[in-house]
């Protein structure tokens, strides 16, 4: 079979950013004060004051499969993540199907957080000011538009460094808050929120903590994200394996210790209306129990939406620049800034696309309509990448008989991961699968059709791939950093398949 040059117009930065930077990245991607806020507190609703519990087991849970994510980093350093990953692990088919859903599903990240940035800023100002319109709400997502272009045309040194500061300070604030509630709580302090005696009503004991843990799953979306920047990392091999897992466990903890503090001070009892229409929220207990502390809340809140949608750019640049290059998609995407290093290309197709989601869907359906199908697509892929790489890390340690393979961490853990992640999976795609998910009503149901719209184009573009540059496909499982080209592996797996 023929060898394409790969089509890659230059490389990324070497070695521009440390593990403080490669850390903030996962960090920021998991946006921890937005799902402290708002995602960990819909499980209140099942496991009720037992939620710490829950967002315990979700730790757990999220941890197996961000071992695997970071055996994988250490073994392929590449911009492509999660596609090099099950190109390598599976099959370079696998992994083109996986980059065409992630690097889908990535560029929607960053609408879906300006979206957020819009209607909390625009509600928060109409609340406090009732001069304020409540539907003035695009000002806020365009200007954040702009910060998140401005970051990423300016390179992966400042992006990062930007994200940093923001994660640093989201952290900080809800650190400190948590601290206060712990400490007021006084004598109503229990380590009982641990087991499940306080699950809401119609959910009892391991059910509704169980029910509680899957929608806390969700909230860790995004711990993966340190990978796509390897190949701008010093050391990436050692500096992307500890960034995955310190991400996850830390910001794991401070979801536990966060969980732990409102429901000791809100009452474990009748914790279950934690976050419920009309019921109190992190913002509004600090708001009505700290004065003007609840200002602070506000802006970790909005500061984590930007943080997010700056980490979910750089993930969606990245990825889209290393399947261009080997001209999987189009190859103006691995276009790259001439001192800069930056995707700049993928940077202005990522600012079009977040602008015309942004209003294109906030007009069409109203901004938290649009927040919610967007959230759906994506965490419904995301969710479905995940369960590929736990099979591709136990396929990459098996094939050809490897001599580190570690059965526990390299085959248990990746089908522990698997069994953590398909009620997550089922739950996204609002399949009643479990009695406790539901299904979504239009146009939230619409995510659905969406995704397999999009996949079903994948391949459509895969099956042209294949007839008239297979060497393409196979590129998906080339990593750009020390390593000789894969382009083998297509045929090579073909044949063993």
């Amino acid at each position: 079979m023929r060898t394409e040059t790969t089509g890659a117009t230059g490389a990324l930065r070497r070695d521009a950013i440390g593990l403080r930077e490669v850390l903030f990245q996962s960090i920021t991607a998991m946006a921890p004060a937005a799902a402290v806020a708002a995602s960990i507190p819909s499980g209140a609703a099942f496991a009720g004051g037992s939620l710490p519990l829950a967002v315990l087991i979700a730790l757990v849970a999220c941890l197996l499969t961000a071992s695997c994510v970071a055996e994988l980093a250490r073994e392929l350093p590449a911009a492509g993540s999660v596609a090099t990953y099950a190109a390598r692990g599976l099959h370079p088919v696998v992994g083109f199907l996986v980059g065409w859903g992630y690097a889908f599903v990535e560029m929607l990240v960053p609408p879906l957080l300006l979206l957020q940035l819009g209607f909390t800023t625009a509600g928060t100002l109409h609340a406090q000011w009732h001069a304020y319109p409540a539907d003035l709400w695009w000002p806020w997502a365009l200007a954040g538009a702009v910060v998140i272009a401005v970051a990423g045309y300016l390179g992966v040194h400042a992006s990062a460094r930007f994200g940093t500061a923001l994660g640093v300070f989201e952290i900080l604030v809800l650190l400190v808050l948590a601290v206060w509630l712990i400490c007021r709580a006084g004598d109503a302090n229990t380590l009982s929120v641990f087991g499940t005696s306080h699950t809401a009503d119609g959910h009892a004991g391991l059910g509704g903590v169980f029910a509680g843990s899957v929608y806390t799953v969700l909230a860790f979306a995004g711990f993966e994200a340190a990978a796509a920047l390897a190949e701008e990392t010093r050391e990436p091999r050692r500096t992307t394996h500890r960034a995955v897992l310190g991400a996850t466990l830390g910001i794991g903890l401070f979801y536990v210790v966060t969980t732990y503090a409102m429901t000791v001070y809100f009452g474990p009892d009748r914790f279950a209306r934690f976050g419920a229409s009309g019921g109190a929220s992190w913002e509004g207990v600090a708001r009505t129990s700290f004065g003007f502390f609840w200002v602070l809340v506000f802006l970790a809140v909005v500061n984590s939406a930007i943080a997010n949608a700056n980490a979910s750019a750089n993930v969606s640049t990245r990825t889209a620049f290393a399947l261009a290059r080997i001209r999987v998609l189009p190859r103006p995407l691995a276009t790259l800034h001439p001192r800069r290093r930056s995707p700049v290309a993928g940077v202005a197709v990522q600012t079009v696309v977040a602008v015309g989601a942004v209003l294109g869907l906030g007009f069409a359906y109203e901004p938290v309509t649009a927040f919610l199908l967007l959230a759906t697509v994506i965490v419904t892929v995301v969710v479905g990448v995940y369960i590929v790489v736990n099979l591709a890390c136990a396929g990459y340690f098996l094939r050809g008989g490897r001599e580190d393979l570690k059965p526990v961490r390299h085959l248990l853990f990746p089908l522990l991961g698997i069994a953590a992640f398909v009620p997550a999976l089922l739950t996204a795609a609002g399949i009643p699968v479990f009695d406790f998910v539901t299904g979504a009503t239009a146009p939230v149901s619409y995510a659905g059709p969406v995704v397999g719209v999009w996949m079903t184009a994948g391949v459509v573009v895969l099956l042209v791939l294949i007839r008239r540059h297979p060497e393409r496909i196979a590129e998906t499982a080339r990593v750009h950093v020390g390593e000789s080209d894969a382009v083998g592996l297509l045929r090579d797996g073909t044949a063993s398949g």
